[in-house]
């Protein structure tokens, strides 16, 4: 739609009634036109709500201005004379004038402008496509949970190596002899300040249960042949055992220990006292046993306690603890072999604890090519050895070798007491010593140690062929 230019305003009095009737606004006071009267006069805030303009020029502003710069440049050329007080005042008449003119204009246009359709705009959401639109549920206010409060949660007696722990650790000593009928233990602890040693004495058991028969034909259903093993938890390696006692239910030991440990890391131990059957024909059993954590005693001032046994975990004892040096000298082919000491051994002595010995047997593949043996340290089941041995075994034939390392107790009237074995070499009889044999070879001219456990014949006859040759 094209729009008129209108004529500019000229002075003179049609144009002011032409102005006086097409102006809505007049003063009532003055009649005067609202832009000629002063007490009519807008505000600068009023005056700015009227913009801000289109930011392209409309096209009836764009002549004005065309002919404005030709009279400008027209004029330019010759000078004005300096601007009366009338002038002023007439020049101000005519931008108010101007400015009013102009307004009325835009508002005419904007009622002539069509109405723009109103559309419904949804708000944009980012996100990755096809990603599922998580469901955030309400939070719930919930209490906060002290220190105390989060290690209520937790039951310990879940997670404990016993399954008879949570009845152990709510029951009184009369309780837990009624209910396991295992016996009792008389013991006492003390610590030394002056020398830094915990002094452990095992005093006495009572009513005993008779013990376990694995075979029948050999073992006295009347009676037991208990001996206690005493350690400070969690070393359970630096162990120490008392004699055995034998046939009875009430054994009377009065055997005196001493553990050469700091003060304070004695009050952070556990004294575990294990009272076991022993059992020469067959395997050692574990009758019941009474845990103390330190921490809980006057180490200083000492006591005398009368425990009750309970249930062990552990129904089998450990045979004991082997040390050994192993070398090999390529160029001259010798297999040297040196048995240190051993620890813990299995006692086969009711009386003096053990006579242990080590016998060593070499086998080619599956043929026993050489059998020696060490003297046997009377009455101690913590030997010292030191002894050194040498087999001929020539370089293409190590990888075929086996050594058979066997523990006896020596035993005059009778044959000897079996304690432990291992097996090194082409039919190990479990990692460490398998271990040991690869660090040996791969470290000629060195002798190489290692500590190694003792396993039982079974154990070893169903896991390494080299058992099964040797006796």
């Amino acid at each position: 739609m094209a729009y008129t230019q209108l004529e500019p305003i000229n002075e003179g009095l049609l144009s002011r009634l032409s102005d006086l009737l097409l102006c809505r606004w007049t003063c009532r006071n003055c009649c005067q036109k609202c832009y000629d009267c002063s007490c009519c006069q807008s505000s600068e805030d009023e005056v700015e709500i009227l913009g801000p303009f289109p930011a392209q020029t409309p096209p009836w502003l764009v002549s004005n201005r065309s002919d404005e710069k030709d009279g400008d440049s027209d004029n330019a050329t010759t000078s004005e004379p300096p601007p009366t007080p009338q002038d002023r005042r007439r020049s101000s008449s005519d931008t108010s004038r101007s400015t009013y003119s102009l307004t009325r204009r835009i508002s005419n246009l904007e009622l002539r402008r069509p109405s723009s359709p109103l559309i419904d705009i949804k708000p944009i959401e980012f996100g990755i496509l096809g990603a599922k639109k998580e469901i955030v549920q309400p939070s719930i206010l919930r209490k906060p949970y002290t220190s105390d409060d989060y290690f209520r949660k937790f039951e310990p007696r879940l997670y404990s190596l016993d399954s008879n722990s949570d009845d152990v650790d709510c029951l009184t000593d009369e309780e837990m002899l009624a209910k396991y009928q295992l016996g009792m233990l008389h013991f006492s602890t003390q610590y030394d300040l002056l020398h830094n040693y915990l002094i452990v004495r095992v005093i006495e058991g009572k009513d005993l249960p008779p013990p376990i028969s694995y075979d029948g034909s050999k073992q006295d259903m009347a009676h037991s042949n208990p001996y206690v093993k005493i350690c400070l938890l969690p070393d359970q390696k630096n162990s120490k055992q008392t004699g055995v006692k034998r046939k009875t239910q009430n054994p009377v030991f009065e055997e005196r220990y001493t553990f050469e440990i700091p003060f304070l890391e004695a009050q952070r131990r556990t004294l575990l006292l294990t009272v076991v059957d022993f059992d020469k024909f067959s395997r050692h059993c574990v009758i019941g046993k009474v845990s103390m954590p330190l921490s809980e005693v006057d180490l200083v001032k000492g006591g005398h306690w009368w425990k009750a046994l309970v249930p062990s975990s552990q129904n089998e004892v450990e045979l004991g603890e082997l040390l050994l040096s192993l070398n090999y000298l390529p160029s001259a082919g010798r297999l040297n072999v040196d048995i240190i000491r051993a620890k813990q051994l299995l006692q086969t002595d009711m009386s003096q604890g053990s006579d242990p010995f080590v016998k060593i047997q070499l086998v080619h593949g599956l043929k026993l090519a050489k059998t020696k043996k060490t003297a046997f340290m009377k009455g101690t089941i913590d030997p010292f050895y030191n002894e050194s041995f040498s087999f001929k075994v020539p370089q293409e034939e190590l990888e075929n070798a086996s050594l058979v390392f066997t523990v006896y107790g020596h035993n005059v009237k009778s044959s000897n007491d079996f304690i432990g074995r291992i097996v090194i070499g082409q039919y190990s009889t479990g990692s460490p010593e398998s271990k040991h044999w690869r660090r040996m070879l791969n470290s000629h001219r060195t002798a190489v140690e290692q500590w190694h456990s003792l396993r039982s014949r079974a154990e070893c006859d169903r896991v390494s062929p080299a058992s099964l040759e040797v006796t």
